[in-house]
């Protein structure tokens, strides 16, 4: 470790200093997501310091043994250039390949990525943020299949999530889909055709994560999901190659503010189905 470095894992008592660094890096995540990261992931939290300092956090959570996110790599600007992220990074790295993680994944910014592809990081897929200033729905389609989210939905939600993302996330969004987010489901005669979630940010009402198992689901389930944003900002992290949703923001008024690099380390069993996954959960946590 560089002399002035040591780590230590996080508390709530961090939760004001990370939330500060969120803050300067302009992220839209709340203390509830800093909350919901230190609840499921206890062990896998980190804050940096510089000789006694709070200097930067980051934070891992684990799906199974299958896959290991890492999230919130943060730095407080006065001590950048110092080695204190990359020590972050092998920290979280040899955290969670002392639980044998066998894939390690990452969103990363592009002036991030080269970092990561030091420490062994490849390129997955490309995803965008997309934003609207000011929401507005046209009018479509009758919405009488699209319904409130209930807790006997946790199990069919979790099949399509996988489906989608790759690896089972049944922890997290039962913690997710339980709190003050507003998740509905869109159903039809064959079944739950996909689920969605709009949530509070820092910054800006964010939707996501969103999955749907065909575009006929896609416009119904998305228009109820932002009714309540009406005239609000929201964000909205798209995968590149889903060209569907691609489409639908851009007929909506969303514009790509920022790229961002999906990446992974390790043996990428859990590659998912981009085509489904509409909107991530969260650059923080896949």
């Amino acid at each position: 470790m560089k002399r002035g470095i040591s780590l230590r894992k996080m508390t709530p008592a961090d939760f004001s200093f990370a939330d500060s660094l969120r803050a300067l890096a302009g992220w839209n995540q709340t203390i509830e997501d800093w909350k919901r990261l230190l609840a499921l992931s206890p062990d896998g939290c980190f804050i940096a310091q510089w000789n006694g300092t709070p200097a930067g956090t980051a934070t891992t959570i684990c799906y199974g043994q299958d896959l290991a996110w890492i999230g919130m790599v943060l730095v407080q600007p006065d001590f950048r250039g110092r080695g204190i992220g990359r020590a972050l990074l092998t920290c979280c790295l040899d955290h969670l390949r002392s639980g044998e993680s066998e894939c390690i994944k990452l969103d990363a910014t592009l002036q991030g990525k080269l970092l990561y592809e030091r420490l062994g990081f490849q390129k997955e897929w490309h995803l965008t943020r997309w934003e609207c200033q000011t929401v507005k729905i046209p009018p479509s389609q009758a919405r009488e299949e699209v319904r409130a989210y209930t807790d006997a939905d946790a199990e069919a939600v979790s099949v399509l999530d996988r489906a989608a993302f790759g690896a089972s996330r049944r922890d997290f969004l039962q913690s997710l889909l339980g709190g003050g987010s507003q998740t509905l489901i869109h159903e039809t005669n064959q079944g739950m055709a996909g689920y969605g979630t709009l949530r509070e940010g820092a910054r800006a009402r964010y939707l996501g994560p969103l999955v749907v198992r065909s575009t006929s689901s896609n416009e119904p389930l998305v228009h109820s999901l932002l009714t309540p944003a009406l005239g609000q900002i929201v964000f909205w992290d798209i995968p590149d190659a889903n060209s569907a949703a691609v489409t639908l923001a851009k007929r909506l008024g969303f514009t790509a503010q920022r790229h961002l690099v999906r990446m992974f380390l390790g043996t990428n069993r859990c590659p998912g189905d981009p085509r489904q996954y509409y909107a991530i959960a969260d650059p923080a946590v896949g």
